[in-house]
């Protein structure tokens, strides 16, 4: 017998990919995919469920199928154009109900969680390399990088409450890919580029097969623990914008943050605070338990994510339209605010 795998997130582009990669392992038996939309693509021969991982109803799901493996996929940083409370609430609420499903379960072997490198967060206080081992040096910040320090802490005391369950946690890099649609890969489609003057952070990418391929082999593993995932090496933000050939606007960075709340309005990227300390502070982290223990190693680096990504943008993606919307957010947001709060890295 194979295993029974539930997935989580598969409305999303990347959940419903990884439930159709995992479904073709040999080691793998059934999967049901979970989510409170149905998805947009081709589920292959994965079961949906339409079922929301806040309701307890969760729980059924898991015991009836006999699931022995759950890869929670749904922890993002934006719910879409739902605010920050509905994302919040998908997050960690949903987070702490598929948990209690799962202590529920006696079928269940093995949880796998699909965090992010925004647990360390981002200020001037950083290390050169984050470790496994390390907190966020500014506290536990606010929005998605506090959602994703009280997701990681919940799913701690799980693995404490059952220790017979391996609990693999992976801390993955911004993913890029042609297809993608997230917060980093918007703000590199921009028609014009908004950093913070006096700044140029370090960044580290991951490609998007090369993430599907990092979940499926810590699913498929034997392994517990907690692993950074990036790709080798790290670009500067202005080597990442000269390869796109895209103009760079510097601002101050109150300025940037009414930028992107402008730009957010008008729906051509999603902003978030911890976004815009991340332009100025950037991060990295450590891969070698990622090589060494979780045996795992991407097949492009972090420069090479990036360039594949930078090909993938045809030219036409730069519409006159685009720039003239830009050009309206820029105005409107350092013309019409008088006084705006300097946001603290």
């Amino acid at each position: 017998m194979g295993r029974v795998v539930l997935v989580t997130g598969v409305a999303r582009d990347l959940g419903r990919r990884f439930a159709r990669q995992i479904a073709a392992s040999p080691a793998v038996d059934r999967v049901i995919g979970v989510d409170v939309q149905p998805p947009r693509g081709d589920l292959g021969g994965v079961s949906f469920v339409r079922a929301d991982i806040r309701n307890p109803i969760i729980a059924k799901v898991i015991m009836r199928e006999h699931v022995d493996t759950v890869v929670h996929m749904s922890v993002l940083p934006s719910a879409g154009s739902s605010s920050r409370t509905a994302a919040k609430e998908l997050n960690v609420i949903g987070t702490m109900q598929l948990l209690a499903a799962c202590q529920q379960s006696p079928d269940l072997e093995h949880f796998v969680l699909k965090s992010s490198t925004s647990v360390y967060g981002s200020s001037n206080r950083d290390p050169a390399m984050f470790s496994e081992d390390m907190n966020a040096k500014h506290g536990f910040g606010v929005g998605f990088v506090k959602d994703i320090n009280e997701v990681e802490s919940y799913v701690r005391g799980f693995a404490r409450r059952r220790p017979d369950v391996r609990v693999t946690t992976l801390r993955t890099a911004n993913a890029l890919g042609a297809g993608l649609s997230t917060p980093t890969t918007g703000y590199f489609k921009l028609p014009v580029i908004p950093t913070v003057l006096g700044f140029d952070p370090r960044m580290q990418f991951l490609n998007d097969t090369d993430l599907l391929d990092a979940i499926e082999h810590a699913t498929l593993a034997d392994i517990r623990g907690t692993f950074n995932i990036a790709g080798a090496g790290v670009m500067m933000l202005s080597q990442a914008i000269r390869r796109l050939g895209r103009p760079a606007l510097p601002l101050p960075s109150f300025a940037v943050g009414a930028v992107g709340s402008a730009m957010r309005q008008a729906r051509m990227a999603d902003f978030s605070r911890e976004q815009i300390a991340f332009l100025a502070y950037g991060r990295g982290v450590d891969t070698t338990r990622m090589r060494e223990v979780l045996g795992f190693k991407p097949s492009r680096t972090t420069e090479q994510a990036f360039g594949e990504f930078a090909a993938s943008l045809s030219p036409g993606l730069i519409s006159e339209r685009r720039v003239r919307a830009a050009e309206e957010a820029l105005v409107g947001a350092l013309g019409g605010r008088n006084q705006i709060g300097e946001l603290d890295g």
